[in-house]
């Protein structure tokens, strides 16, 4: 379909500049962008991206200076401009299928009405699932776990017993939640797997992106808060508390019994070890590597992390260091120079001596003997 740039404004609820009949046919990012198009551009300094640039209209922020490019200004330009690619490619509605005969339900699972269970799931022993959930196939959810109202857990995903999905929660595929923790004790020279008696609860409105684990507790909760966000590929170790509307990026690992607040930020790969506590609204930089509690508002990174100023003076420090070392040397150099002349000076010839030898041409010392 094709909207006229006044159209695309009023959805969004932008300002339109420049001519508001222009005609869209599709929304796209700046480097494939064609006449007929609308892109965005997120921030001021990148406005020079549009020099060469054939799309007929630009998303910008409110603050953005004037161009000639018919715009929509917004005060949000990725939610705007996501609303606008859903209108020219919407997704697709999948038709609901119920519970497909080809799933294996156990008789004692309990389930709502329009839910989807795709072939090859399967719903163990007391499981409860609640409206317009849908799981889709290869899903192993096992015994007593509960599943909440519009949750939907993607292909190949494994929950452990007693694993608790609150509503509006979305589990990306190969999500595994409830596995056990990495416990273990010595017992006569062997490793001794540590209880494993806990579960993994996840409140509402969390997403867990794909290949992401979670441990159990020992005994009891493993918990990512209401809200919390989780990209692909993270490890969060068994008796770990995540606070309210935490954002963790990919691979980060964190070890058994952490604790976080609301609010934190934790940046790729960044690694936290074991009973720490990281403060609210807290941010972690990528790669930062944690050993103790970080406060409320901390930036930390660097491994070991420290916080935001004295990293820098250090990263500044080891940017220097080969003046530094060629500086050190020519001193090193200056000194052995002046320690020598101060020796010398402390200690002169003997001049009688000289005398002697140069007027006779033999040692005083040698005749005297």
């Amino acid at each position: 379909m094709t909207y006229t740039l006044a159209q695309l404004g009023d959805i969004v609820g932008g300002t339109v500049s420049g001519d508001a009949s222009t005609p869209i046919s599709r929304a796209t990012v700046i480097d494939d962008a064609a006449n007929g198009d609308i892109t965005l551009i997120d921030r001021s300094e990148n406005l020079r991206r549009l020099d060469d640039c054939r799309a007929s209209a630009v998303v910008l922020p409110l603050d953005a200076p004037a161009i000639s490019l018919p715009a929509i200004r917004v005060a949000s330009v990725h939610q705007a401009f996501g609303q606008l690619v859903s209108i020219f490619r919407p997704p697709s509605l999948a038709r609901r299928i119920g519970v497909s005969p080809q799933a294996v339900v156990n008789a004692s699972a309990r389930i709502a009405a329009d839910v989807d269970v795709h072939p090859n799931a399967v719903i163990g022993d007391d499981v409860e699932i609640g409206p317009r959930a849908t799981i889709h196939p290869g899903v192993h959810i096992m015994a007593g776990s509960r599943i909440g109202e519009d949750v939907t857990i993607f292909a190949n995903s494994v929950l452990y017993e007693g694993t608790i999905v609150g509503p509006r929660c979305i589990v990306h595929a190969g999500v595994v939640l409830g596995c056990y923790g990495f416990g273990y004790f010595v017992v006569e020279g062997r490793h001794q797997r540590s209880a494993q008696l806990g579960h993994v609860e996840i409140r509402a409105d969390v997403e867990i992106g794909a290949g992401t684990t979670i441990d159990r507790g020992s005994y009891g909760p493993t918990i990512v808060g209401e809200g919390s966000k989780l990209d692909d590929q993270v490890m969060i170790g068994h008796n770990c508390r995540i606070g309210r509307h935490n954002l963790i990026c990919s691979q980060v690992g964190i070890a058994g019994s952490t604790t976080t607040g609301d609010y934190v930020t934790m940046a790729g790969q960044v690694g936290v070890r074991d009973h720490v506590h990281i403060g609210d609204r807290a941010i972690l930089g990528a790669k930062a590597g944690i050993s103790n509690d970080v406060p409320d508002k901390a930036f930390y990174f660097g491994c070991p992390a420290t916080p935001e100023r004295e990293q820098k003076l250090m990263m500044a420090s080891y940017s220097k260091l080969p003046a530094m070392r060629r500086d050190l040397r020519k001193l090193q150099r200056q000194v052995e120079r002046l320690e020598a002349e101060l020796h010398a000076t402390a200690n002169p010839p003997n001049c009688e001596a000289t005398e002697a030898t140069e007027a006779t041409g033999e040692d005083p010392q040698s005749s005297a003997a």
